[in-house]
């Protein structure tokens, strides 16, 4: 992709978003806390279930469920990715031996037998649950800040275009 298709992407995807929200009144504070949160449960080493994290999350702290459902969205390549270190990482952490899991393997353990694929994974499952969940306590405060200075920005650019 090149830089002003990449730019066109980030525009349309965020920018443009962030400013519609900014424009219904949303505060940046809200927004920053919103994407941070769709980061964050967007990467849930459980296939299937950030949706339900993040309108649970939007209900709960009374967030916009557009907002980090877009984001939740665009964590997917990175949920993928992170899977099996999640996996890794909760078999370190609970002294599990190292299993041969893989992502072709859950690939194919799913078009196989759903069922059965949840069964075979899920003790690797709830270990990488819990570390993940250590993850998101201790990364979705730094990830807010860093969020709400952008997000503050445009929402300074959108009252002085006004």
């Amino acid at each position: 992709m090149d830089s002003s298709a990449e730019a066109g992407f980030w525009r349309k995807r965020i920018v443009e978003p962030v400013l519609a929200l900014l424009r219904q009144g949303v505060t940046p504070e809200k927004i920053a806390l919103g994407m941070a949160l769709g980061i964050t449960l967007g990467v849930a080493p459980m296939i299937g279930s950030t949706t339900i994290l993040c309108v649970i999350a939007a209900f709960v702290l009374r967030l916009n469920p557009a907002a980090i459902q877009i984001v939740n969205y665009l964590m997917s390549p990175l949920q993928l990715a992170l899977l099996v270190p999640f996996i890794r990482a909760g078999e370190r952490a609970f002294g599990a031996a190292e299993s041969r899991i893989t992502l072709e393997l859950i690939r194919r353990l799913v078009e196989a037998n759903m069922w059965n694929a949840v069964v075979t994974l899920w003790s690797a499952t709830m270990h990488a649950l819990a570390v993940w969940a250590v993850f998101v306590g201790l990364a979705v405060f730094p990830i807010y800040r860093i969020l709400l200075v952008p997000v503050r920005g445009l929402a300074a650019r959108r009252e002085v275009a006004q």
